[in-house]
């Protein structure tokens, strides 16, 4: 087995990228302190291809050293806007038709395999801070709320691990 060369990827480029059909998804990124996170969430979200990510409350903004360690460049492809608060940022997803989704561990939550995204609607989905995830207030406003299995020891994933996990979902779900 021999790896493939960069230049044998056959990589969009980015302005290629901002014109092409993009999974209807938008990411919101609740108040995430880490800066390597908020990065990794950008190269997670150029590779699905998704519409746009929010940054809400504290959720560090481009352009940043820190946030491009990790982001190699996604800050420039993928389309990002900040609100101050995050249920601003729900209230004018949900007056454009988007389907509110927390990623979180809570009462009555749907497990990641088990649930089927519609073809036919537009989907925000929500990850929270580090330390305590997808605020309260948040929650209150959400349609539904996903939860991703988990077997070991820990209580929760990182959150761009969980973004990666439910993007993929998403993207295998809705496109192949």
């Amino acid at each position: 087995m021999q790896k493939l060369k960069t230049t044998e990827l056959n990589r969009v480029g980015i302005e290629e990228f901002k014109e092409q059909d993009k999974l209807p998804v938008v990411v919101i990124l609740d108040n995430v302190r880490s800066m390597n996170n908020v990065g990794s969430a950008f190269r997670t979200a150029d590779g699905f291809a998704i519409e746009k990510i929010i940054l809400c409350g504290i959720t560090a903004q481009p352009p940043h050293r820190e946030i491009e360690k990790t982001a190699i460049g996604a800050t420039q492809s993928v389309a990002w806007v900040h609100f101050e608060e995050t249920l601003d940022a729900v209230r004018a997803l949900r007056k454009d038709g988007y389907e509110i989704i927390a990623i979180e561990q809570a009462v009555d939550s749907i497990m990641l395999n088990t649930f089927k995204p519609d073809q036919s609607k537009k989907y925000a989905l929500i990850f929270g801070n580090e330390v305590n995830g997808v605020s309260d207030e948040v929650m209150a406003e959400i349609d539904k709320c996903i939860e991703i299995p988990q077997f070991g020891t820990k209580h929760s994933f990182n959150i761009v691990i969980s973004a990666g996990i439910v993007l993929w979902d998403f993207y295998a779900k809705l496109r192949l």
